[in-house]
C-alpha cells in the first residue's frame, strides 16, 4: 500500500483514492468477463461489444467495493471516528481510521455496516433481475438482466467472504468486538481475533496451491489456473495483514504500559511569547536545535510553537512578528500527563497532527515527549 495512489473524489466528505494495483486487477476482470463468462453467457455478440460490457462490469463492481467502505465510514463517522481516505486496490478497499472504536458495540456495528450494504446491492440487483425478466427478453434487456445478476452475485459474494470469522476482515473485527466485551481487554481480542484470520488465511493459500496442481495435472481446465492462483494472493495477503495486525497489537499492549515519564525529555527550554520569530530563531532554535519550544507568558503556559509554524512565515517578516502571534494555542490536545501511557499520546498526536506534546503536572512543565523520542525507543526496543 506505499505505492502511488490517485485521488478521484471525494464522499462523505471523504477522499477517495485509486491504488495503482487497482488498475491490475480491473484489467484482469474486465478481461476474465469479456473473454470467458459473457461470451458463454450472451453468444453471438461482436467482441467489441463484450469488451465494453465488461469494462462496465468491472467498474460496477469496484462502485459496489466502494460502497462497501462507505458503510464502514458512515457508522465511523456517527462514532467521531475520523476517515483519512477510503482506497480501491488489488484486493478491494479499505477505509483508513484514524483511531479505533470506542467501545465493542461501536465496533461491532462499524464492522457489520460493509456486509449489510453489500447484502443491501445484491438483494436490490436480484429484484431488479427478477422485474426485468418478467418485461421482456430482448437481445439488448438480456445483456442488462446479466450484468444485474452478476453484480447481484459478487456483492452477496463479497459480503459472506467479509464475514469469515479473521481479523483483519469484517467477520474477524465482529469476533474482535465479542472478544472485547468479554473479556474487557481490546488489545487480547484482537490478538486471538487475529490468530483467525491467519488459519484462514493459510487455508485459502492451500487452496489456491491444490487448485493450481490439479489444473497443471489435467483434473481442472486449464483457464481454472488463474483462479487458483487468485485465491492464493487472497491467501497470502490475508495472513500477511493478520501477523502484521497481532504484531501490531502486541506493540500496543506494551506501550499501554509505559508512562510518558519513562520516555519525555525532561530539560525543557520555554520561549517568551513576546519575542519575535527573529529572536526565536537566532536565541532558541539554533543554539538548542530542538524542533519546537513551550511559549510562557508571565510563567504561564500559553501555547507551543515548531519549526513549521516559523517555516510558513517568510523570513522578511521574522523582525516584525511575535511568537504568540504564530503558535500553537494552548488546548487539552497539547498537554499530557507523565502517568499518561505512551500509547495514549501516540494516538493524541495521530488525532491532532501533532509531532510533540507537553508534559505538565501540578500546573507545571514537567517535560516534552516528542513523536521521534517514542520512534527511537520503539527501535531499541525491537533490537533489544
Amino acid at each position: 500500500m506505499q505505492m502511488r495512489s490517485w485521488e478521484i473524489g471525494r464522499a462523505l466528505g471523504i477522499p477517495i483514492r485509486v491504488h495503482v494495483s487497482w488498475f491490475l486487477v480491473f484489467l484482469l476482470v474486465t478481461w476474465s468477463l469479456s473473454t470467458g463468462f459473457l461470451p458463454d453467457m450472451l453468444p453471438g455478440l461482436s467482441p467489441e461489444r463484450y469488451w465494453m460490457m465488461g469494462a462496465v462490469a468491472a467498474a460496477l463492481l469496484f462502485v459496489s467495493v466502494l460502497l462497501h467502505e462507505l458503510g464502514h465510514s458512515y457508522v465511523a463517522l456517527h462514532y467521531r471516528i475520523p476517515i483519512d481516505q477510503i482506497t480501491l486496490f488489488i484486493f478491494g478497499g479499505v477505509a483508513h481510521m484514524r483511531k479505533e472504536a470506542p467501545t465493542p458495540r461501536a465496533e461491532f456495528l462499524i464492522a457489520l455496516a460493509g456486509p449489510a450494504v453489500s447484502f443491501t446491492i445484491g438483494g436490490i440487483c436480484w429484484l431488479l433481475v427478477e422485474a426485468a425478466q418478467l418485461i421482456q427478453q430482448q437481445q439488448g434487456l438480456r445483456g442488462v438482466i446479466m450484468l444485474g445478476a452478476l453484480l447481484g452475485m459478487v456483492n452477496v459474494q463479497l459480503g459472506l467472504f467479509n464475514l469469515i470469522p479473521g481479523f483483519p476482515l469484517d467477520g474477524g473485527r465482529v469476533l474482535r468486538a465479542g472478544l472485547w466485551a468479554w473479556g474487557k481487554d481490546f488489545y487480547r481480542a484482537t490478538k486471538h481475533a487475529s490468530v483467525g484470520g491467519l488459519v484462514f488465511g493459510v487455508a485459502f493459500g492451500i487452496w489456491g496451491l491444490h487448485r493450481m496442481y490439479t489444473v497443471a495435472s489435467g483434473g481442472l481446465d486449464a483457464s481454472m489456473l488463474w483462479s487458483g492462483g487468485w485465491i492464493l494472493l487472497i491467501g497470502m495477503f490475508l495472513s500477511a495483514a493478520a501477523l502484521a495486525s497481532r504484531r501490531q497489537a502486541v506493540l500496543r499492549e506494551s506501550l499501554a504500559s509505559i508512562p510518558v515519564r519513562n520516555l519525555m525529555v525532561t530539560t525543557v527550554v520555554s520561549i517568551p511569547s513576546h519575542c519575535t520569530l527573529e529572536e526565536a530563531v537566532n536565541q532558541y532554535f539554533q543554539p538548542y536545535g530542538y524542533g519546537g519550544f513551550p511559549v510562557l507568558d508571565d510563567r504561564r503556559l500559553v501555547g507551543l510553537i515548531t519549526v513549521s509554524e516559523i517555516q510558513n512565515v517568510s523570513p522578511s517578516l521574522w523582525p516584525w512578528r511575535r511568537v504568540e502571534q504564530v503558535m500553537r494555542p494552548i488546548s487539552e490536545s497539547l498537554v499530557v500527563t507523565p502517568d499518561a501511557s505512551v500509547i495514549q499520546a501516540m494516538g493524541c498526536m495521530a488525532r491532532e497532527g501533532w509531532d510533540r506534546l507537553i508534559v505538565m503536572q501540578d500546573g507545571e512543565i514537567v517535560g516534552l515527549v516528542t513523536h521521534s523520542a517514542i520512534v527511537h525507543f520503539l527501535q531499541l526496543r525491537r533490537a533489544a
